[in-house]
């Protein structure tokens, strides 16, 4: 099954004491770009969630968001640093006495010097955070990797029956072909009688020129080239892995032979279906280049 290489997936729940938020969001892009926000304390996630989405998305230029939320207070040590306590306090009595003010230190009154109070929470669990983040992600990404598989639901009918439209074109060229070595063949026999007269023609000679003519605008090879890409192009479309940058090469071997038909077509009829073929191509790959 194809996919498109547009998503969005979003998933929020609260796990193990923690509420969880994971969002995930993609456009196109040649390779996989990956970018992640999450809080700062939680950086260690955004390697592992890269390396987690990495197994399930090939392409795309992906941004991830997650907000995590401690709804229980991990426990914390408060340490007093004595030294710079006791400094601060010798310097408001210093101050006291050499003013003449009233001695009103307290407990509160020190508190208010930050400095002198250091916490220390316990180390965060990462892997029991991991854990409960990938529970959350897996929604989210679920989601989204539906929503790109519904995509590219639409694009493979899509680029099919532009294939379909390029088959019929190529049905007639291949019709049209030996019709337009006949009527040449008849228009050289026309201009020859004229200039000749009652000169009686070369048959030999006309045949040859025909024969010329006809190895000339031959697109047979180019005609049989194309439907084998377009066969292969509808075996893509049955893959189970990434197939996008695949099908952007193919696209171009599809240009190529509308292009050598193009050259080598003598008639108006033929120029007109290489145009029509090559608005078709043009077409698909706009939207190959959607697809992962």
């Amino acid at each position: 099954m194809i996919r498109s290489m547009t998503g969005f997936g979003r998933s929020q729940d609260i796990l193990d004491g923690m509420s969880i938020s994971v969002e995930i969001k993609s456009v196109n892009h040649r390779y996989f770009d990956f970018s992640c926000r999450v809080p700062r304390s939680y950086g260690f996630l955004e390697e592992k969630l890269k390396t987690y989405i990495q197994t399930l998305v090939a392409r795309g230029k992906i941004e991830c968001y997650v907000s995590i939320e401690a709804l229980e207070i991990d426990e914390c040590i408060v340490n007093v640093n004595h030294s710079l306590a006791a400094g601060y306090i010798e310097a408001l009595k210093e101050i006291s006495e050499r003013y003449n003010l009233p001695d009103d230190i307290t407990v509160s009154s020190v508190a208010k010097y930050h400095d002198i109070f250091s916490v220390h929470k316990s180390e965060a669990d990462e892997e029991r955070i991991w854990n409960a983040v990938k529970t959350i992600a897996d929604k989210a990404i679920a989601s989204f990797v539906a929503m790109r598989e519904k995509e590219g639901e639409k694009l493979k009918d899509d680029i099919l029956s532009r294939c379909d439209t390029i088959l019929s074109n190529v049905s007639f060229i291949e019709e049209r072909s030996p019709e337009t070595v006949k009527e040449y063949n008849e228009k050289l026999l026309e201009r020859m009688k004229t200039v000749l007269g009652d000169v009686q023609v070369d048959e030999q000679r006309l045949l040859t020129e025909a024969a010329i003519y006809a190895d000339k605008i031959a697109v047979a090879e180019e005609t049989v080239r194309l439907r084998s890409h377009i066969a292969q192009m509808h075996e893509f479309m049955d893959s189970t892995v990434a197939i996008g940058r695949k099908m952007d090469f193919l696209i171009q071997e599809f240009n190529r032979e509308a292009n050598t038909i193009g050259s080598k077509a003598q008639d108006v009829e033929i120029a007109k279906k290489v145009i029509d073929i090559k608005a078709e191509i043009e077409k698909i790959r706009e939207q190959v280049q959607n697809i992962e």
